[in-house]
């Protein structure tokens, strides 16, 4: 799935800005490639870019209008229909990540083929996927694992390809879930995949590289989480990573979602090195990334610099303070 760019980010009239967290996260990864927002009376979200109507963003070159919102349920609301209508009909593209397909709805169908433009709905893929080999291919990687789900895998990942790109590496994203995906322009939403080919989807996510080139692999979920190991763990065969970086919350006590508690960095290693070892056998841990938001500067380098000494790896918040050490450690891989 390739989704053209540059984009008009429609937030709807959702609540706060929680429930725009797909639309936000895309301006802040590629704010070039948005060029503005459509909001709806009421909308309590704001990614603070240019208000523009669609006419308007016909008019400045968007391709492609992103249903940057998400709700319970992954539904599309009946009275965000009209505005899709109304892009679709201006030759806009669509693209959503709810789990309801837009050409389920006939008036957005219909839409759609008459002015031929595309819709992208990215929890679906067409693509065929084969049933994962497990073969080592060249080039080198990099997945992003974590203690439990929503702990930054794909901000680290995504501030890892900067870091590496800014210093002429050759290194690229690859997304596994639906704003990745956005944040990207392709990729595949792994937990839509059917769990026989979750491994074969890494891998044509990831094809065989230059020796040198590195591919930052956006994790999903966590293989100690009792709702979504399965996706983590196709996910890890068939990145094949020779490399991971755990992601950490520290102020939690239990995974989200269920009762069960969060297990411990040292845990998270073994398991990773355990399991992933089935397919690249020099897995390694390279670096701990936590999400500090919730502490204090004082509080966060204090804990960061006690988990370096603790694992022998670099350790760092990769928004608050980079992530210069996290590269620096790939270089003897």
């Amino acid at each position: 799935m390739i989704i053209e760019h540059p984009y008009l980010i429609f937030l709807g009239d959702v609540p706060d800005a929680l429930a725009a967290k797909t639309g936000l996260g895309i301006v802040d990864w590629r704010p070039e490639w948005c060029l503005g927002q459509f909001r709806l009376d009421g909308c309590q979200a704001d990614a603070n870019i240019p208000e523009l109507s669609i006419a308007e963003a016909k008019e400045k070159g968007v391709k492609t209008m992103v249903v940057g919102a998400v709700n319970a349920g992954g539904v599309l609301p009946d009275h965000w229909v009209k505005p899709i209508v109304e892009a679709l009909d201006a030759g806009l593209n669509v693209a959503t990540g709810l789990h309801s397909r837009l050409s389920s709805i006939p008036e957005i169908k219909a839409a759609a083929e008459k002015s031929g433009a595309k819709l992208h709905d990215v929890r679906f893929s067409d693509e065929r996927f084969a049933t994962g080999k497990g073969d080592k291919r060249p080039g080198k990687r990099l997945l992003a694992v974590g203690t439990d789900c929503s702990v930054g895998k794909k901000y680290t990942a995504l501030a890892l390809e900067r870091e590496m790109r800014e210093r002429g590496m050759d290194a690229d994203f690859r997304a596994t879930g639906q704003t990745g995906v956005f944040i990207s322009g392709r990729g595949v939403a792994i937990d839509a995949v059917v769990a026989d080919f979750i491994s074969g989807a890494v891998e044509w996510i990831s094809p065989a590289a230059d020796p040198n080139h590195w591919d930052l692999i956006e994790g999903q979920g966590s293989l100690f989480h009792p709702s979504f190991a399965g996706v983590s763990l196709g996910l890890l065969h068939g990145a094949q990573p020779d490399a991971f970086v755990v992601c950490h919350e520290p102020t939690r006590t239990t995974m989200r979602g269920v009762k069960h508690p969060l297990p411990s960095i040292q845990e998270v290693i073994d398991m990773t090195i355990a399991l992933g070892s089935r397919t690249n056998p020099g897995i390694k841990c390279t670096g701990i990334a936590v999400n500090t938001a919730k502490l204090g500067e004082d509080e966060a380098r204090s804990m960061l610099a006690d988990l370096a000494r603790e694992y022998g790896v670099p350790a760092t918040d990769p928004i608050r303070f980079g992530v210069t050490e996290l590269v620096d450690a790939l270089a003897d891989i």
